[in-house]
């Protein structure tokens, strides 16, 4: 029975993210800002309060790249040249799970990096307790930018020219949003100008871009 309780539970979990998951998806979009704050709120409640109505920001980063590789492979993608290659560190990555964890890491980075320029820009010493609600504030605003940047290159790849313009604009549109979330979420807690807010936001863009960028490389060359 214990068992059985446990399944159960777990198909209720997983069910329950088809509601959750585009209602935060909606909210993130809508209101990023709002939603940012809002994970530092929840953070502060006990652990079974946490985030009733949405999913919890890194269960949401992760689901959004799960979606961005299903869409690849719908699209026809074949096998990820990653996976495809078994030469020096790209051996690690053998399937779809560890290529998902991969991605993960890559795009964790961005969050990773925003947190801990707010908290140095603010003069707060940097501790595991500290870091987490900009971290966790930062994976809602990530999720939706590592969805539509992933599907809009997908549909880049394709040989359907309609597809590829598409995609072009989907991709450059979430870079543009990401952006513009960041500028209001530095505006916000650092009390500064919309002008040192953007170099804010630009500047950790860049250095995660590079980061992640310089360590897909590690993976591929060979």
């Amino acid at each position: 029975m214990k068992w059985l309780n446990s399944i159960g539970d777990l198909l209720y979990e997983v069910m329950s993210w088809l509601v959750f998951y585009p209602v935060t998806l909606w909210r993130t979009i809508r209101r990023p800002l709002e939603t940012m704050t809002y994970a530092d709120r929840e953070l502060r409640d006990s652990a079974g309060e946490q985030f009733t109505d949405t999913l919890n920001p890194p269960l949401f980063l992760v689901l959004s790249l799960f979606l961005t590789q299903a869409v690849g492979v719908a699209m026809g993608g074949g096998v990820n040249p990653i996976v495809a290659q078994k030469t020096g560190l790209a051996a690690l990555i053998s399937d779809d799970a560890s290529l998902l964890l991969f991605r993960l890491i890559l795009f964790s980075l961005f969050p990773l990096l925003m947190a801990t320029r707010m908290l140095r820009a603010r003069g707060i010493a940097l501790t595991r307790q500290r870091l987490k609600p900009p971290f966790y504030a930062q994976c809602y605003a990530c999720a939706p930018f590592a969805l539509f940047v992933g599907v809009g290159t997908s549909l880049a790849h394709t040989t359907v020219v309609a597809a590829q313009w598409a995609g072009t604009v989907l991709a450059i549109g979430a870079v543009g949003g990401y952006l513009t979330a960041q500028t209001i979420w530095f505006e916000h807690h650092l009390q500064s100008g919309r002008a040192r807010a953007l170099l804010n936001a630009m500047r950790v863009f860049a250095e995660a871009a590079v980061a992640a960028v310089a360590i897909a490389l590690l993976f591929v060359l060979h």
